[in-house]
């Protein structure tokens, strides 16, 4: 979703802070080539598209799925088009990000657990600052019930 369509939220926790919003991402596969990521990230850049993730995972033997989520969907969309780029998406997550604690991920996913949402992926990632981030992915039905879940 777009900037100014983001729902943000500050929860303090004790002296931990922590910002949910929603986002989306979308996919695209490239060749498993050396330089294929790079060539991805340079064009976005130059697209002047800021990234609050990116991931890129194997897919088949000849094939790396990226997963881009990018700070402005309309933006990415409308750039992919005029590119003729591939994607797919937009697709609905939250992106996490806070102060890191021992059981940090594990507050949010039993709010999520006490609402039935299911969560079909997740990564996360310690920044070595003391924060992190981290990204959850759930069924586009269960995004409104995991919002409300995460108070957002």
């Amino acid at each position: 979703m777009a900037r100014q369509g983001r729902a943000d939220a500050f929860h303090q926790q004790g002296v931990t802070t922590m910002q949910i919003q929603r986002v989306d991402y979308f996919h695209t596969t490239v060749g498993d080539e050396p330089g294929s990521a790079y060539q991805l990230l340079s064009w976005l850049s130059e697209m002047g598209i800021n990234l609050l993730a990116f991931t890129g995972v194997p897919f088949g033997p000849l094939s790396t799925q990226l997963t881009i989520f990018p700070e402005d969907t309309k933006r990415m969309q409308t750039e992919a088009k005029k590119a003729q780029m591939q994607l797919d998406g937009p697709h609905p997550a939250l992106l996490v990000q806070g102060d890191d604690k021992l059981g940090a991920l594990a507050e949010i996913h039993e709010k999520l657990y006490d609402a039935q949402v299911h969560v079909s992926a997740s990564s996360g990632v310690a920044d070595g600052r003391g924060g992190y981030g981290y990204i959850i992915y759930v069924r586009p039905e269960e995004v409104e019930r995991a919002a409300a879940a995460l108070q957002i």
